[in-house]
């Protein structure tokens, strides 16, 4: 994507809008910033950071020199000319906890009012946070009006302490939208920094900030959890984090992190009782471990729900042990997805690639056994038999892509619990909703 120098409006002068500012004029883009703030707008005017954040204040000194940024309190002049016009308000919590759109409101509304005449297209870009369907349901109406007025969302990934230098070396740039000429509008404005942006729908930028945001925060609980329960036990929290660090394959890398079934399996159910229980008998709290399971539970519910709203009919699930490539029925979700479809009366086959009841054996067939006595009248041996048989399927594992294709073929309408994506443009699909994938 080529650079172009572009005209960029940044309304909003705190952390984000002040960094955001000074950052784009440095790639060359001639930016106004608008507060209604004076004393923040004095002091760009007068070439100098309004708040302290390393390496900034050059930053503002040099382009205010250079001509590229300006500030002013008028809303109309600052989008007067402007291709992209960047809001980076506030959004506050409230006190039931709900973000504070106020700030948003007014600053969209303001744009509309002083755009009545003009001609020039303009991208509305939202920079701040935002919950999910807030540039559908709070901004976009504002400009209903306004054919020439676009809207993307472009969150933004600044730490108060590091912001000039997560702007400069980013690690992820988002634009999200339905206009494609207004997303790689904005797209272009970091193509000097040499990073491919990632080109999203509207609600998926709008929830990237906060998935980033929650999972920064789980990282944070975790490694505090575990240094708590390893000082008790005098051990050194550091050294076992800074091992488990050294896995990037597995810990630091983008294993697990696929929104499908539940866990289960012979280790992290039973790893996590103990850990709870020990600590508990250490008088230590760890509630984030502690959740966990909780957690997994509540989410096997959902894929339980979701299945037991299907129409009384012929259900085939294809999978039974608790991951792919695996004949292990420890814990497996499935069991206890099927446990509760037996219950409700549903009438159902399984099939599962690697499962042959006469070859298992110890503690894996009695897990099965138990759960569910008459296991052996409910598997099918064949795919073909259960895909002929079934009106619905239910895709509880990961296939491999040959028997992806077979359910796929078989046009029968697809539950697809673990995020393979199967049967989405299936007519009559019941379900395109995946629901975690995090089996050991």
């Amino acid at each position: 994507m080529s650079s172009q120098t572009q005209t960029v409006a940044v309304l909003g002068l705190g952390y984000v809008g002040c960094v955001t500012a000074a950052c784009l004029a440095r790639l060359g883009h001639n930016v106004i910033g608008a507060d209604r703030d004076e004393i923040k707008v004095r002091n760009i005017q007068a070439g100098t950071a309004p708040f302290y954040e390393p390496g900034l204040d050059e930053i503002v000194r040099a382009e205010v020199a250079a001509g590229r940024l300006s500030s002013t309190t008028s809303t109309a002049e600052a989008i007067a000319n402007a291709d992209v016009a960047l809001i980076c308000v506030g959004t506050p919590s409230e006190r039931n906890g709900n973000l504070s759109l106020d700030q948003m409101r007014r600053v969209n509304e303001d744009i509309a009012q002083h755009s009545a005449k003009r001609t020039k297209p303009l991208v509305v870009a939202i920079r701040s946070t935002v919950f999910p369907g807030t540039c559908e349901e709070v901004v976009m109406p504002v400009f209903k009006e306004y054919s020439n007025i676009s809207v993307v969302s472009n969150p933004e990934f600044l730490r108060e302490g590091t912001a000039v230098r997560d702007f400069v070396e980013p690690s992820l740039i988002v634009v999200g939208g339905s206009n494609k000429a207004a997303v790689e509008t904005v797209a272009m404005l970091y193509a000097p920094l040499g990073v491919e942006c990632c080109l999203v729908s509207l609600r998926t930028a709008e929830l990237i900030k906060y998935a980033c945001n929650a999972f920064h925060a789980v990282k944070i609980s975790f490694a505090n959890e575990i240094g708590a329960l390893a000082d008790r036990l005098d051990i050194d929290g550091h050294e076992v984090m800074q091992t488990l660090c050294q896995d990037k394959r597995l810990n630091i890398s983008t294993a697990y992190m696929k929104p499908g079934f539940a866990f289960g399996g012979s280790c992290l159910p039973k790893d996590l009782r103990a850990l709870t229980y020990r600590s508990a008998r250490l008088d230590l709290q760890l509630p984030f471990l502690e959740s966990v399971l909780d957690s997994n539970q509540s989410h096997l519910r959902r894929a339980i729900d979701e299945v037991l709203s299907l129409p009384q009919a012929r259900i085939g699930v294809y999978g039974l042990a608790f991951k792919e490539n695996t004949d292990d029925l420890r814990e497996s979700p499935v069991v206890a997805l099927l446990e509760n479809m037996i219950g409700k009366g549903r009438d159902i086959k399984v099939f599962d690639p690697h499962i042959r009841l006469e070859s298992i054996f110890g503690s894996n067939r009695n897990f099965i056994l138990n759960a569910i006595p008459h296991i052996a009248r409910l598997m099918e041996p064949e795919l073909e038999g259960l895909l002929e048989w079934a009106d619905h399927i239910v895709v509880a594992q990961n296939p491999p892509a040959a028997i992806a294709a077979r359910i796929e073929a078989s046009g029968k309408p697809v539950i697809d619990l673990v995020g393979c994506r199967i049967g989405q443009a299936a007519a009559g699909n019941v379900s395109a909703k995946t629901l975690t994938s995090v089996n050991g």
